[in-house]
């Protein structure tokens, strides 16, 4: 089993900054990558970043793509997830998710995550 805990959401205005933050603990050696999600209000949940956990390949959705950074620090367990020039549309609770799994494409995908984080929210306000 994974655990996974988010910190640092909340409320900032257009155009500024937050960093997210997800601690995992327990069988973190089963881990091949870690992504974040996220779900606005009345959508469905969808992926905003990911990073192996060996090896830090990237990867971003297009439409945070130069505004948002995902990085990690194996030595404790964490990922962040840094969001600048930060727009009303970004406003969602977001999630970090531990996948166990690899094939091509799946870092994208909910269903290759096996483990969630409880969800942190951010709004942005105009």
């Amino acid at each position: 089993q994974v655990q996974l805990v988010e910190s640092g959401g909340g409320l900032v205005q257009a155009g500024g900054s937050l960093r997210l933050s997800c601690a995992a603990s327990g069988r973190t050696f089963s881990i091949y990558a870690m992504g974040w999600f996220r779900q606005g209000p009345g959508k469905e949940r969808e992926f905003v970043a990911a990073i192996r956990w060996n090896g830090g390949d990237t990867y971003y959705a297009d439409s945070v793509k130069g505004r948002f950074t995902v990085s990690r620090d194996n030595a404790k367990n964490t990922v962040y997830l840094q969001m600048n020039s930060l727009k009303p549309e970004d406003t969602a609770v977001y999630y970090c998710a531990a996948s166990k799994t690899y094939y091509r494409g799946s870092v994208y995908l909910t269903t290759s995550y096996a483990y969630w984080g409880q969800g942190t929210q951010v709004t942005v306000s105009s």
